[in-house]
């Protein structure tokens, strides 16, 4: 018959365990601790590149959003504050400030065009007119991180992705997944019809008019009814590739 254990075996048992434990939260402590100086020496690693490197990323769009990268990579956000270290050394407060100002005064310019929806590459482009050739140049990288800092203040931007397109939506309102639709369909033409929007998404005609509809009220599509064949086509101007503000 086996026998079993006796209360000082039970008792090694509970202090072995024991043992195990209290060294396991040792190590935790240990690594925790390491962690902790490792994330030190990193982000001081990474002020001294900031200021070796500060003219290049300035400079160089390309090498900023690599420097973005490499900073959320160990959990520094240089567009945190506008104050401290990363303003005072690269200016990034500054840059951004004047760069959301300036994206917002191209969205404006242009919503009357677009119904306040602009095509990623498009603002980039009219902002850099705005800010002129003697000012840093600026990447997409740059608009989308200006876009983010600017929604947490609301008044509808925002960051729109539509089939293969990046959009900048600059006026408050409902996007919808029928609107996205409704625009991806329309995007390798710049145009949709009634017909082909229910033929192609197997829509009733009810569900067509009433997204086309809205869309119209909210200038993000303008009526054509200029067609050879008298069908009535519904442009896009933000999905015009040309397009220039």
């Amino acid at each position: 018959m086996r026998r079993r254990p006796g209360i000082a075996g039970i008792q090694r048992d509970v202090a072995t365990r024991e043992q195990y434990r209290s060294a396991g939260e040792e190590v935790r402590r240990a690594s925790l601790q390491q962690m902790k100086a490792q994330l030190v020496i990193f982000k001081s690693s990474l002020e001294a590149f900031a200021l070796q490197h500060k003219a290049d990323i300035r400079a160089d769009p390309v090498f900023r959003a690599q420097f973005h990268t490499m900073c959320a990579n160990i959990g520094v956000d240089p567009l945190a504050s506008n104050k401290g270290m990363w303003a005072e050394l690269l200016g990034f407060g500054d840059f951004y400030y004047e760069l959301g100002v300036q994206l917002v005064e191209a969205c404006l310019a242009s919503r009357q065009l677009n119904g306040g929806l602009m095509e990623l590459g498009a603002l980039r482009a009219a902002v850099e007119r705005r800010r002129g050739s003697r000012s840093d140049p600026v990447s997409e990288d740059d608009i989308v991180r200006a876009v983010r800092k600017l929604k947490v203040l609301g008044g509808g931007i925002d960051i729109v992705t539509i089939g293969r397109g990046t959009y900048i939506r600059s006026v408050p309102g409902e996007f919808n997944t029928d609107k996205n639709k409704v625009m991806e369909l329309a995007q390798a033409a710049g145009y949709i019809s009634a017909g082909q929007l229910a033929s192609t998404a197997g829509w009733s005609s009810q569900r067509c008019e009433r997204v086309l509809a809205e869309l119209l009220k909210e200038g993000m599509a303008m009526i054509d009814d200029g067609a050879p064949d008298k069908l009535r086509l519904y442009w896009f101007p933000a999905l015009m590739p040309q397009q220039q503000q």
